[in-house]
């Protein structure tokens, strides 16, 4: 009797240690599912280097109505290669010490997929044609001669790149050649966007006439798949605007995307690929370099050297130009 009034005793006891296991695991589970709740995905989102609202705008119309990212960026940037009053991309570029504007774009989508031109004239839409490589052709990037004709055969029309105002400002600046950019002017050469759609997918598009008054044939960071854009689809993307050599030397989109599959966010990412190239820089008072990244949850962050660097966000939250934290 007394053994078995025993046994009932344990087997009661250890059906409320089971029962206690079951709740503490339900409520375990629920406080999971509390966290899953609050870091959940902002999407869609856009975000740009600059502040260029109608680029934003552009590319935010086309999430709201359920297009995808790459259609988005692609659109977006657009908007700023068409703009004769941004000389640092598209028409109305600066031009080179010879007096020709020049385009590099690249462009990537979340499968990983990704096309550039590199120094290409007389067509204003370069990150178009940078899609058309990636989706028409077995190659990445084509350059100069080659990609201007590629664009003619895919029916982009030929177009003076070189405005009369850009022209005027070259014309003036050859009187003493001197080459010395002008930080957040002559030197930011660059629109880079990323964006993230309403099924999550993340793509990314750069595109620029380069620094002004380069040596002819110069190309910087903007049309190498991870220095001026790389994109994750299971992490995020990153984009760089500035000087493209400095970018180039730390591979920066690449850097700035496996630091947050590190586990950094966006923000500490920027943070320590602007540091990198601070660190190997003695002269780094002298240039501008800035990123911006956006992981999968739709987290964003920039950071640069000068202050003056802004970037561009718009989501269901709203649409904002973020002034960029700098290291000076």
């Amino acid at each position: 009797m007394k053994r078995r009034k025993f046994l009932k005793n344990s087997s009661l006891t250890s059906a409320g240690i089971l029962s206690a296991s079951i709740l503490t695991s339900c409520k375990t589970e629920e406080k999971k599912e509390t966290i899953v709740a609050v870091t959940s995905s902002i999407k869609p989102i856009v975000i740009a280097t600059w502040n260029v609202p109608n680029s934003t705008a552009e590319a935010w119309n086309v999430l709201k109505k359920g297009g995808n990212s790459l259609d988005a960026v692609e659109i977006g940037v657009q908007m700023e290669e068409a703009d004769v009053s941004n000389q640092s991309v598209g028409k109305g570029g600066r031009p080179d010490r010879d007096g020709n504007v020049t385009l590099d774009a690249c462009i990537m989508d979340s499968k990983g997929n990704c096309g550039a031109v590199v120094y290409m004239q007389n067509i204003t839409h370069a990150i178009s044609v940078a899609r058309k490589v990636m989706e028409e052709t077995p190659h990445v990037m084509l350059a100069g001669k080659g990609a201007e004709q590629f664009a003619y055969e895919q029916g982009f029309p030929k177009e003076k790149l070189l405005t009369e105002k850009s022209k005027t400002e070259w014309l003036e600046w050859k009187k003493e050649s001197k080459y010395a950019p002008v930080i957040n002017i002559e030197n930011h050469d660059t629109i880079g966007m990323l964006a993230i759609d309403a099924e999550g997918d993340i793509s990314g598009a750069c595109t620029t006439s380069g620094m002004a008054y380069k040596m002819a044939g110069r190309v910087g960071d903007s049309p190498i798949i991870g220095s001026g854009l790389f994109v994750d689809n299971e992490i995020g993307g990153a984009t760089a605007t500035g000087q493209g050599e400095e970018i180039v030397k730390t591979v920066g989109s690449f850097l700035v995307v496996e630091l947050m599959r590190q586990g950094r966010s966006p923000q500490e990412a920027c943070e320590e690929a602007v540091n990198r190239i601070i660190k190997n820089e003695p002269d780094y008072e002298n240039i501008q370099v800035g990123y911006i990244a956006i992981n999968k949850n739709g987290e964003t962050g920039g950071y640069c050297i000068h202050p003056g660097f802004s970037y561009r966000v718009f989501s269901e939250k709203g649409h904002e130009n973020v002034d960029s934290r700098s290291y000076l």
